[in-house]
């Protein structure tokens, strides 16, 4: 089952998840055109080395290459989401924070996510990793932390619309309580 945001690069997943956790995927269209050249140059490269059925190699070395640059590349990310999906919050927080300080060192590789770790995500790593962070909190009945992270999110990255709707939802929250 997919739920579309009123805007149309915004989706969330419930399906993926066995644990109903939502899943926000923002996808960046120029990088799938990015991607879709990285693609045909591979096929080009291995038409040039005269391998035999071009496009599956071209296919394979894609796959394989998006995988392990981001097996290595975002791991700490990737744990933090492991842990995420099994409502284990406590345990995704400290992976979300090195996930963080690890884009936060290297700036580059987040803001060029689309090439180094053939990423389509719209959003950066470093975002993900705060708004990240900030559900794990309001998940845990931490609001006060939560909201932190919401508005460290918003001042780093004042489009967010995922801080801001997640802010947004602990005002209500609060509003209801009193």
């Amino acid at each position: 089952m997919r739920c579309k945001l009123p805007n149309t690069w915004w989706r969330i997943n419930w399906c993926n998840m066995a644990s109903g956790t939502p899943v926000i995927r923002q996808i960046n269209w120029l990088a799938i055109a990015l991607h879709l050249c990285i693609f045909v140059a591979l096929v080009y490269f291995f038409q040039f080395l005269q391998v035999g059925a071009p496009s599956l190699m071209a296919i394979a070395t894609y796959l394989v290459l998006a995988y392990f640059l981001r097996f290595f590349l975002a791991k700490y990310h990737r744990y933090g989401m492991m842990f995420l999906k099994q409502n284990a919050f406590e345990n995704a927080i400290p992976y979300f924070e090195n996930s963080y300080e690890f884009f936060q060192r290297h700036a580059w590789l987040d803001k060029f996510r689309a090439v180094f770790l053939l990423s389509s995500s719209r959003i950066s790593y470093k975002e993900m990793a705060l708004v990240n962070i900030a559900y794990c909190y309001s998940q845990l009945g931490d609001g006060t932390q939560a909201k932190v992270y919401y508005q460290r999110a918003l001042k780093e990255f004042p489009d967010s619309g995922i801080a801001q709707a997640g802010l947004n939802m602990l005002r209500s929250s609060e509003n209801g309580n009193n």
